[in-house]
């Protein structure tokens, strides 16, 4: 089947903002002025089209990100809305890898708020051009030039406004279009659907022309064919001054900023007009990048029907219906269902089953897939986020997308047989479907250990265990995994015996135990004179290392050692490799008692990345955690502060920054090293281990 609309036409675009800014209401909006709805949904009631999981109707959030089609002006457009929550930042991240163009939506009251610079921040790294829609300017306190500030002092953006309100909070009436100088006015009998087109109020027409003027100077100063038109004096139209805005945006010189209110109805239409008139199409982009399947020779694919088929799996999805849906945007050539594709990554082929254009959770079966387009394909087994699938006979790796790492983690323990079944397999869906949710089993605690992006991330992953896998599960926080050492070197012996009127048991050994600097063990042989054959050399060695894996302080690892066995004796008869290894474990309990033993905790080297007017509370905050502070970096309007805290004060760090920070504040986190505990907390834990013993 040919392609119905030009790729020219095509506009890829997210809308992201902070969580509340009224990205999902403006998307029911768009759904319902372009024709795909014919009944609005709201946020609010648990309504919303985009918002289709249960957990996202109950708390009026977007959780996933959601993808949809509709058409403007002989335009195709598509849309995915993505989550406000910093927890769900990875799902705005891999939208905006394989976007063209975003919407970044403002509250027209709080301005830039924290996530705003988040998702701008992630527009930067990946080169999108974006218009900004100023929300909400039914909200009292509204103020449209004050979001507009927001951006400049806040995310050192160019916005040029290309509208001016007409009236604000309960008085909005529209919105004058500074681009053709008319004013527009929405009908609120048809919920916004149609409106007129009139005269500037005359209380706005001496501002309208003066802002006109300005904004026309602003593009001047980015766009070289405006410029020579300006500095000659000659007169502007319309279409020229659209496309001098158009490729200032596209490249990323200046960012339009419109305005209106989604939920009242009002400037959603000529957000849609911009859209089209002013985010890029495919062609406009880059060709996407990558290179051959040694990593050695740089490819290009350009947005081209006749070039040969590469794609980019962004997004896995778990489908009640259809299974495992994945979610690809295609960069170039086309590809058919039915066909075979190669799988990059696992370097194999595959067939594709179904090919999908996805209506948040409804589907529609199309018979191909063009260059920019973004569809769902059912039937790759293998495929992970990140993947590239593409023409077998002309392979290509394309960029795979970075995602965080995890800040937080929980203990899962499955209360029944049955339920320890059922919750592998519901642990591979969950983190196939996301990248930024880890799953390991913790060889210490025995404990199945889940790591995600914060609280409200795992409250969501543990919500889906139960309602939809019908996992029954203890949830706790995990155990720090601590170490043991030793602080002094020590002298130990170990002497076996047993007689049983037969054969008896006889292993005697003399070992000398110190510590060392790595977190290794080493084991030394110094026997001579053959005081102890070589094959119970070898038991004795492993008598030991058996015994550091349960400490003697409270049963933890111990490393950090070197052991050397130096003295012994054997019998004849008696002796044998079970008989040394219980007197190689015996030596080392002996010498470890008199050694010191200490405690060891994992320590974290720490990135906190804060406001200026937070440091002093930040670092305050970190102190009481028994922190280090490393050093500290100015960044823009940012303070980086370095340092190490212990593990175990980290629980809950992302929670408590983003209160003290207004939700402003980010962190990472790494193992830096083991560090011996304060006596304090060594006898905390020593005490507490201990009660669990005997409990």
């Amino acid at each position: 089947m040919p392609r119905t609309v030009e790729l020219e036409r095509y506009r890829n675009i997210g809308i992201a903002a902070h969580i509340d800014a009224g990205k999902t209401t403006t998307t029911e909006r768009i759904l319902y002025y372009t024709g795909r709805l014919h009944r609005m949904g709201e946020v609010h009631d648990g309504t919303a089209t985009m918002d289709y999981m249960e957990q996202e109707q109950e708390r009026g959030i977007t959780i996933t990100s959601a993808a949809t089609t509709c058409f403007w002006r002989d335009h195709q457009i598509n849309i995915i809305d993505t989550p406000g929550h910093v927890d769900f930042t990875a799902e705005v991240e891999r939208s905006l890898r394989v976007l063209d163009g975003a919407i970044a939506l403002f509250d027209a009251v709080a301005g830039v708020q924290p996530q705003s610079e988040t998702v701008w921040r992630q527009a930067d790294k990946y080169r999108v051009p974006r218009l900004a829609f100023i929300n909400k300017m039914d909200r009292v306190g509204a103020n449209f030039d004050y979001a507009v500030q927001t951006m400049i002092g806040r995310l050192k953006a160019s916005p040029v406004p290309i509208q001016l309100p007409i009236g604000s909070e309960d008085r909005l009436r529209g919105v004058v279009d500074l681009v053709e100088m008319q004013g527009i006015f929405w009908k609120d009998e048809t919920l916004g659907a149609e409106y007129e087109i009139g005269e500037i109020p005359d209380e706005l027409v001496e501002e309208a022309i003066d802002r006109r003027e300005k904004m026309v100077e602003r593009v001047a100063e980015e766009d070289e064919i405006l410029f020579e038109q300006y500095v000659e004096g000659h007169e502007i139209g319309v279409e020229e001054l659209r496309s001098a805005i158009r490729r200032a945006t596209i490249a990323m010189k200046i960012t339009p900023a419109l305005c209106g209110s989604a939920f009242k109805y009002k400037g959603v239409q000529r957000l849609l007009d911009a859209v089209v008139d002013y985010l890029p199409s495919p062609t406009d982009v880059p060709p996407v990048k990558g290179t051959d399947l040694d990593g050695e020779e740089a490819l290009v694919r350009a947005a081209s029907d006749s070039e040969a088929f590469s794609a980019l799996v962004f997004k896995i999805l778990t489908d009640p219906y259809v299974g495992q849906l994945a979610f690809l945007r295609v960069y170039s050539g086309f590809f058919r269902a039915g066909g075979a594709v190669f799988n990059v990554s696992k370097r194999r082929k595959e067939r594709v089953g179904r090919l999908l254009r996805m209506h948040a959770n409804k589907r529609e079966d199309v018979k191909d897939a063009y260059a920019g387009e973004i569809l769902a394909v059912v039937g790759l087994k293998t495929v992970q986020t990140g993947d590239t699938i593409c023409d077998p006979a002309r392979p290509v790796v394309l960029e795979q997308i970075e995602f965080p790492n995890p800040v937080l983690s929980l203990a899962v323990e499955p209360k029944t047989k049955a339920d320890q079944q059922k919750i592998g397999m519901a642990l591979t869906k969950l983190s196939q479907e996301d990248p930024t949710f880890r799953v390991e089993s913790d060889m210490d605690t025995g404990q199945t250990i889940l790591s995600g992006m914060g609280e409200l991330h795992l409250e969501i992953l543990v919500d889906r265990l139960l309602r939809e896998f019908r996992v029954a599960a203890d949830i706790g926080r995990p155990q720090v995994a601590y170490r043991e050492t030793i602080r002094r070197p020590c002298m130990g012996e170990g002497r076996f015996v047993r007689q049983t009127g037969g054969r008896g048991q006889y292993g005697h050994c003399k070992i000398r135990v110190e510590p060392i600097e790595s977190n290794e063990v080493e084991f030394h042989d110094e026997i001579f004179g053959g005081a102890i054959p070589k094959d119970f050399v070898r038991a004795v060695e492993k008598g030991v290392r058996e015994a550091l894996a349960n400490g003697v302080l409270a049963g933890y690892e111990t490393v950090g050692v070197s052991v050397t066995l130096y003295d012994g004796s054997y019998h004849e008869v008696d002796s044998s490799e079970v008989a040394f290894k219980v007197a190689g474990s015996m030596a080392w309990k002996n010498a470890a008692t008199r050694a010191r033993p200490a405690l060891l905790e994992p320590v974290m080297a720490i990135e906190v990345v804060v406001p200026e007017e937070y440091m002093g509370d930040v670092l305050a905050d970190i102190s009481t955690r028994r922190g280090r502070i490393q050093g500290m970096d100015l960044r823009g309007s940012t303070q980086v502060i370095k340092g190490f805290v212990p593990l175990a004060e980290m629980f809950g760090y992302a929670t408590d920054l983003r209160s003290r920070t207004q939700g402003r504040g980010s962190y990472t986190m790494h193992l830096h090293a083991y560090e011996q505990a304060p006596g304090a907390v060594q006898e905390e834990i020593v005490r507490r281990m201990r009660g669990k013993a005997v409990g």
